[in-house]
């Protein structure tokens, strides 16, 4: 075995070499080849399979056939394999025995495929086909070995494979697959459109596991996802399921390649695809031609990883003698049996790794996973030494590889003077080099390249003396090419190593010439952060339009820096700047903002953030900018139109006649309405809302806003001539305006669209109008004499004025009064622990109410009486009442309830009530 130089290489996942067979196809030429766990079989054109070892020694030899051999075919155990050729036969010998079976069919057979428990059961079932178009099942019965024709009628059999109880085989039609368990044909898969003809490029077939199934034919990859339903039995074979059970298939994944495809198989979750490379002429060809290649201008084969999405991960060349008079099916590739589940993150199990056979008719080419020191040493010797020190970094390779790799990438870079190429893993190799020791000087007398080490200095353990940083920052700073690492260096070294004093000095002579750069500003802008220096800070990261800025005022309160730097934060960012200057308007006063922001050279963005600016402003405090509303007016046309007419009519301080110019030119009609009509000449606002907005119902509502009679007038002689404004017009007058005197108006002969219809809805809208006007009228007067009943009633009641020592006498005394009082419960009592106010009089005995501890009854009749003369009157007039009831009916104002529940009413006690009112009702 010898290793083979490739010619083409990305991406480094393969690596490969030849197999010599001198012995075998140095006269001859392999044709096909197998994988079993512990060996390979290789067909030649002579019709010998040859038994290796994985090494390539011989174990074996079969002479089994006179003409090529097309296919070969392991069982799982690896004990039998079976080959056929285009002598129509199809041989299956024992490895290990002497037995040897062959089936004649008297046509070139091209595939064959074992039964993959052909050497556990006794009926030694295998699938073959050919040129005659039979897909023959054969299997070992009681009277010897019987054919079933599988499928038939769809030209040659090009490919068969078999797993588990599936078979899988390709026809000039496509790929179908059968179900041994079921004995059902479960799924067909047409043949791509454009591929060349089966004989020319062959359809190859492989299964990943038990259900997904491979499928490269032409220049097209699928991936079919068979779900099974199958259920075994207690003696491993497969019971019959019923047909709705049947199997279902999913094309998980379909793409179409650049080239033809002479191979495929499964890496992992991904594909190892052998790639057949058009020729320079054929490349200007389509992929449906039926010629893949001409003669002698083929191109090297390669192998390719491919993702199920086509995304290619890796591709090698092959080193293939005589490639370029080779054909496409003169390829083949088989993989030796693995386990998927070695495969995990990308990377394979140790020992796991699968291994891949490219046949030609004078190689044989193994190819396998490269390991992590074969990626590392190609990087290496591609000059890809940051690539080859992250893989050792991440934990690639052996650990004593990390020196070596630092060794060859530190030196390399150094010696060529290209230290800008340093990885950021260089200091944990040359630390040792940045020990600087007392002075630290001696880091800036290397090189003058050597500078990209000064961001690797140790801040600690041990941390050097203050005058190396400084030295070292003020050499980075000094040389535009490391104004970046300057920038990064400052930011990530702790400020209390050195003094930033002497940096600023060496920097603040650069400002304002062409050295000094925007990192090397930046960098100024950290140093001045670090040394206190907040508003020098502030200047620069504006200037910079740093998108911090805003976080950085606040946070160090610089809202007095805020002046002379108003543009340059509009336009960093005006939906932040725009608040914050309102915010701080005390500070710096909407004159100066609109002062700085009409000095700008570029007008247009200017006077959009000036629109922005004054339209905060007045939503804040419409007073504010009010020097500035005739601008603003503009300035709404211009950029928000829509807010035009609110500003107009919430704002006091623009003028009129410019406004309005202003609206004229811009052509905003509504806006021209809104002023006219603020001027004061309502007709001419009137005549724009007719003759140019034509909104008829906008006239109406304006109209009846100016509260003007002559306006009403002058709206119908304008609509006179437009007969469907008339029209509008008289839907909109009921409650405004009398129908009957438009219609009177309207000239003899004027064609009103639609005038009956709108005459009928004027006379309905009027008689709903005149019904809703007399139902509220009788709801009023309901109310009113609902509310004058209620009113005369509480008029009636009484109040009763007391005190304390009143009660205790009534208790005490027990007297009709205080009886007559417990009894009506239309009274109301209050306790009065002060004196009553003096001047009142009571209505019986004209004394003064100003005499304290006497009870008072008042009325909301306004007459009031000592509880005394009131109830000596009530019995008085009662008594007077009992003698005359012979000649005179009782006085109804006994029975009334006075405000209060009918329960009273119906109790028959006696009522309290005014004297002087109830001798007046009688």
């Amino acid at each position: 075995m010898r290793r083979k130089r490739r010619k083409k290489s990305r991406g480094s996942s393969i690596r490969g070499w030849e197999v010599a067979f001198p012995s075998l196809i140095q006269n001859d030429a392999a044709s096909c080849i197998a994988i079993a766990e512990r060996m390979i079989a290789l067909g030649t054109h002579a019709g010998t399979v040859h038994i290796l070892d994985f090494l390539g020694n011989q174990v074996k030899e079969f002479s089994a056939h006179t003409a090529v051999v097309n296919d070969l075919s392991f069982d799982v155990e690896g004990e039998y394999i079976g080959s056929c050729s285009d002598d129509g036969s199809v041989v299956i010998n024992s490895l290990f025995t002497d037995e040897k079976m062959r089936f004649e069919y008297h046509r070139p057979m091209k595939a064959i495929s074992l039964d993959p428990d052909y050497a556990r059961k006794t009926y030694r079932r295998f699938v073959a086909g050919g040129l005659a178009g039979h897909l023959y099942f054969n299997s070992k019965k009681w009277l010897g070995y019987r054919d079933q024709v599988l499928h038939s009628g769809e030209g040659p059999i090009h490919a068969v494979k078999w797993r588990a109880s599936l078979i899988a085989w390709a026809n000039d039609a496509g790929v179908k697959v059968y179900d041994v368990a079921n004995d059902q044909r479960i799924t067909f898969i047409e043949r791509p459109r454009g591929s060349p003809r089966p004989e020319i490029l062959l359809p190859h077939l492989v299964w990943q596991d038990d259900s997904l199934l491979v499928i490269g034919w032409g220049t097209s990859v699928k991936i079919a996802s068979i779900r099974t339903n199958q259920n075994k039995g207690a003696n491993g074979t497969y019971r019959h399921v019923p047909v709705s059970s049947m199997n279902q298939v999913d094309i998980v994944a379909s793409f179409q390649t650049s080239y033809y495809i002479s191979g495929i198989a499964p890496f992992g979750d991904s594909l190892v695809v052998l790639a057949y490379i058009h020729g320079e002429e054929d490349g200007e060809k389509e992929f449906s031609s039926t010629i893949p290649s001409r003669q002698g201008n083929a191109q090297r084969p390669e192998v390719r990883i491919v993702k199920w999405s086509n995304d290619e991960l890796a591709t090698d060349a092959l080193p293939v003698h005589g490639f370029e008079h080779y054909k496409a099916k003169d390829y083949s590739l088989a993989h030796a049996p693995f386990s998927g589940s070695s495969y995990a993150g990308g990377q394979w199990a140790a020992g796991d790794e699968p291994l891949y056979y490219i046949v030609s008719p004078k190689d044989v080419v193994i190819a396998k996973p490269r390991d992590a020191e074969d990626h590392i040493a190609w990087l290496l010797q591609h000059g890809w030494h940051e690539k080859a020190l992250a893989a050792v970094e991440a934990g690639q390779g052996r650990s004593e590889l990390l020196d070596e790799v630092l060794f060859i990438y530190f030196h390399f870079n150094l010696l060529r003077g290209n230290m800008l190429k340093l990885h950021p893993c260089v200091p944990n190799y040359c630390v040792d080099l940045l020990q600087l020791g007392k002075d630290g000087f001696s880091i800036l007398r290397i090189s003058a390249s050597s500078l990209v080490l000064v961001p690797y200095m140790p801040t600690e353990n041990p941390r050097l003396r203050d005058t190396a940083y400084e030295v070292a920052l003020v050499a980075l700073a000094t040389n535009p090419s490391f104004h970046k690492d300057l920038l990064s260096t400052v930011k990530t070294w702790p400020p209390v190593i050195y003094s930033a004093l002497p940096v600023i000095s060496a920097i603040e002579p650069q400002l304002n010439t062409s050295s000094m750069t925007d990192e090397l500003k930046e960098a100024l802008a950290e140093l001045y952060v670090i040394n206190g220096q907040y508003e020098k800070a502030f200047s620069l990261k504006t200037d910079l339009m740093k998108p911090d800025v805003f976080d950085f005022i606040e946070k160090h309160n610089l809202h007095d820096a805020l002046h002379e730097k108003v543009v340059q934060l509009m336009l960093l960012d005006c939906k932040r700047a725009v608040p914050l200057l309102i915010q701080n308007k005390d500070l710096i006063a909407p004159s100066e903002v609109v002062a700085q922001l009409l000095d700008v050279s570029n007008k247009c963005d200017s006077r959009y953030f000036l629109h922005l600016y004054l339209h905060s402003l007045f939503e804040v405090n419409p007073h504010a900018g009010k020097d500035f509303h005739d601008m603003q007016v503009e300035l709404y046309a211009d950029y928000d139109p829509k807010m035009l007419l609110p500003f107009l009519r919430s704002s006091q301080h623009y003028t009129l006649e410019k406004a309005y110019d202003i609206c004229i030119r811009k052509d905003l009609l509504r806006e021209q309405v809104f002023i006219l009509g603020r001027m004061g000449n309502s007709k001419q606002a009137l005549a724009v809302i007719i003759n140019k907005l034509g909104d008829i119902e906008e006239a109406v509502e304006f109209v009846n806003m100016q509260h003007d009679d002559e306006l009403w007038e002058e709206l119908i002689k304008q609509c006179l001539h437009k007969p469907e404004m008339v029209g509008v017009l008289l839907e909109h007058t009921v409650g405004n305006l009398d129908p009957l005197y438009i219609v009177n108006m309207v000239p003899n002969g004027l064609e009103i669209p639609r005038l009956r219809d709108r005459l009928v809805k004027i006379v309905t809208d009027y008689r709903t109008e005149t019904s809703l006007r007399h139902g509220c009228n009788d709801i009023l007067k309901a109310d009113i004499v609902n509310l004058l009943v209620k009113y005369y009633k509480e008029a009636r009641r009484a109040i009763c004025l007391t005190n304390e020592e009143d009660d205790a006498r009534s208790k005490r005394d027990g007297n009709r009064a205080s009886q007559a009082i417990e009894k009506t419960s239309s009274v109301r009592t209050m306790e009065v622990k002060s004196k009553t106010r003096g001047g009142a009089r009571c209505c019986m005995c004209f004394d003064s109410f100003s005499i304290q501890n006497v009870s008072v009854i008042v009325f909301y009749c306004c007459h009031a009486y000592h509880m005394d003369c009131l109830m000596d009157s009530m019995h008085t007039v009662t008594g007077k009442r009992d003698a005359g009831a012979t000649y005179r009916e009782p006085f109804s104002e006994y029975e009334f309830d006075n405000g209060v529940e009918d329960e009273d009413t119906q109790s028959g006690a006696p009522r309290m009530r005014c004297i002087l009112c109830t001798t007046a009702a009688s």
